[in-house]
């Protein structure tokens, strides 16, 4: 658009002078926004953990307990829990994460639906989202690591956006761990489909980047072993602030 077209008046009854308007302010939100979210706190108070997983699980399933029990061992380590924060396995992430208010937050990131429930209870901090996209940014930018527990088409929609994401180092170091039986069934298809065709679809290393495990005692081992390599950075930076502050 012209100098001369950003400052002559457009008449509401000129359509398409009226939407090559609207169309380039909303650009240009756009590139505030992603100027904006390159911001990033130098340190964190504590390591995040994202839990994506079925609405649809019920309290007292296997699954259920056995992610409450993950995020209540994570709270121990002084963990913030993330979760969509809904009911079934986001509750159950949720529910655990309450079990040590004094050491951890446990946080749910909405969308609105007509059909779900409104956030769940043991939810400490909640936002609300009207879009699938603008919700998993908030993800993205606020997580040092996702599990995924089983789920259905959302939960597995949340999955190959992270992982595209680390495919393409928009996301840096966040595990990617999957939990359960349903997940190296995806990834070996997504392998045998596309690595064999001419060219390949996608790099052999790509399909190293979800790790796939088979309970949560493996997720853990996994998670306690990135949060050890955080606490680490964490403290190195504390050191260059300490030097910073005092050569200053």
């Amino acid at each position: 658009m012209s100098a001369k077209a950003t400052t002559s008046t457009i008449r509401l009854s000129e359509e398409e002078q009226v939407k090559e308007v609207v169309s380039h302010a909303i650009l240009g939100l756009w590139d505030v926004v992603n100027s904006l979210t390159r911001l990033r706190p130098s340190r964190r108070e504590r390591y995040r953990v994202t839990i994506f997983g079925s609405a649809r699980l019920k309290p007292g399933s296997f699954a259920y307990e056995e992610v409450k029990r993950c995020t209540a061992e994570l709270a121990r380590l002084g963990c913030d829990i993330i979760t969509g924060g809904g009911p079934g396995l986001m509750q159950a992430a949720n529910e655990g994460a309450a079990s040590a208010p004094e050491r951890t937050q446990s946080i749910g990131i909405r969308v609105d639906l007509p059909f779900e429930q409104e956030v769940n209870s043991f939810v400490s901090e909640a936002f609300e989202h009207r879009t699938f996209f603008t919700r998993l940014h908030q993800f993205v930018l606020t997580s040092d690591a996702f599990l995924v527990a089983p789920g259905g088409i959302g939960t597995v929609l949340e999955t190959l956006m992270v992982w595209q994401l680390l495919q393409v180092h928009h996301l840096q170091d966040a595990p990617l761990i999957l939990v359960g039986k349903m997940w190296p069934g995806l990834v070996d298809w997504a392998r045998a489909s596309m690595l064999p065709t001419d060219p390949p679809l996608a790099s052999a290393e790509d399909f190293d980047i979800p790790k796939c495990v088979a309970n949560a005692d493996d997720a853990m081992a996994l998670i306690r072993q990135h949060h050890a390599q955080w606490m680490r950075q964490q403290d190195r930076l504390r050191d260059a602030d300490g030097i910073s502050a005092g050569e200053a």
